[in-house]
């Protein structure tokens, strides 16, 4: 599992560092996280909200989801990058081919994101009252990063 190393701890493109999609992370920067800004993710999750086993076997296929789709979002990324350095290559500058690139990479973001809030709703789901509330404070104080 990878985190990202953009210095971003919101939802929010600010248009620095080298890729929009590390603004889109899932995974405080130094960090390892499958998808939440903690090291062991599922761990982490099973020890702070006390799961059950069969709430830990469903928290690792969320996790699994994300982490699939965060991995298609980097090849898409590099795809993305070599479509911008071929826009630039030639005798005149592509603009045609560096906008597909860039709507390719604004709809790999936006199915990241729709991962990110079907996973919430999954999560939302496998939880009782009481740990919802110790989910969102977590997320709230910033002790898990999506």
């Amino acid at each position: 599992m990878h985190a990202h190393h953009c210095g971003s701890r919101d939802f929010h493109g600010c248009g620095c560092g080298p890729s929009p999609r590390e603004h889109h992370h899932y995974a405080s920067p130094g960090t390892e996280g499958g998808g939440f800004g903690v090291r062991r993710p599922l761990r982490f999750l099973a020890w702070r909200l006390q799961l059950d086993e069969a709430q830990v076997t469903e928290f690792a296929k969320i996790l699994s989801d994300l982490k699939t789709e965060r991995a298609q979002g980097e090849v898409d990324d590099r795809r993305s990058l070599t479509a911008f350095a071929d826009a630039v290559t030639g005798e005149s500058f592509d603009a045609a081919k560096a906008k597909a690139a860039a709507d390719e990479r604004v709809k790999s973001l936006e199915r990241i994101q729709a991962q990110v809030v079907r996973s919430i709703e999954r999560i939302h789901a496998l939880l009782q009252p009481e740990q919802r509330e110790k989910f969102a404070y977590l997320i709230r104080t910033g002790a898990l990063v999506m």
